[in-house]
């Protein structure tokens, strides 16, 4: 059961990671640091999006307008974080 426990722990870290390197590009996008139109730029954050705007576009349609800014990753950030945890409480 531990062998399933750190993997689960993985793929919920990876998870956050790749999120958080998500909300960076999208800052950096917006702020005109770094150039979307490139090919690899637009992989990795088709990529990223791909894997993160399912679950981001859910919460942004139950979340209220909140005037340009987007607290989605936060809270996708504080439920995986919730969910980890209970896991880690409950199966130890």
């Amino acid at each position: 059961m531990n062998a399933v426990l750190i993997l689960v722990d993985s793929i919920i870290s990876l998870y956050i990671y790749t999120l958080l390197a998500y909300v960076i590009a999208s800052w950096l996008i917006a702020f005109k640091i770094i150039n979307p139109w490139q090919p690899l730029v637009r992989w990795i954050l088709q990529s990223l999006g791909g894997l993160h705007e399912p679950l981001l576009s859910r919460i942004r349609n139950v979340l209220p307008s909140l005037g340009g800014i987007d607290i989605s990753p936060i809270i996708v950030l504080l439920a995986v974080q919730f969910l980890r945890n209970i896991l880690f409480e409950y199966l130890s």
